[in-house]
């Protein structure tokens, strides 16, 4: 260590304290706040520009400029187009099978869905008409599975009778029923 002015000998560190104390000095003269934080963008600091808040640095937190999941990013273009209501209805056909189970899907299909309506088409009459005792647990496992209010009530049907119609031409009457006068 060396006393007076001789800086050949002073220590690096020795010199960048002083160079630090005169900066501060100079600042507080000049009537800036000094401090030993951080000062400046890394501290997170904001700036107004216009309407928006923008940060400057994202650091090392999360941030809207980050990659998002493509999941989060569709569900939020769907909501802003009002396409969610659309989505929600294809889903109830989609996944019908996990929302009413195995067996009622082997023996029931959506058709249709329209104002709030879904039309199920059965294989037969007698799931029909089990399908309308059912109709209550089906339209809760629905609001459970997709949402409330996309289904809000059924429209079940059997399968449609055979017809007798037999090519283009046809003349109205019984039919083949009318054949004994």
């Amino acid at each position: 260590m060396t006393t007076g002015g001789d800086s050949e000998h002073t220590p690096g560190y020795e010199v960048a304290r002083k160079a630090l104390e005169q900066a501060r000095a100079e600042a507080k003269a000049a009537g800036k706040q000094v401090g030993h934080g951080r000062t400046g963008p890394l501290a997170g600091s904001t700036r107004k520009t216009g309407d928006r808040k923008r940060r400057r640095w994202s650091g090392a937190g999360p941030d809207s400029r980050d990659p998002q999941p493509l999941g989060r990013l569709t569900g939020s273009i769907a909501r802003a187009r009002g396409w969610s209501s659309k989505i929600n209805e294809g889903t109830v056909f989609a996944s019908w099978e996990g929302i009413v189970g195995t067996d009622i899907s082997a023996h029931a299909e959506p058709t249709a869905l329209t104002d709030g309506v879904l039309h199920v088409s059965a294989e037969s009459t007698a799931w029909a008409t089990q399908l309308r005792y059912m109709q209550s647990q089906i339209l809760a496992k629905i609001a459970a599975g997709v949402g409330d209010g996309v289904v809000k009530s059924l429209r079940i049907t059997g399968p449609s009778a055979p017809s007798w119609r037999k090519g283009p031409l046809h003349v109205s009457g019984r039919g083949p029923r009318d054949t004994y006068g």
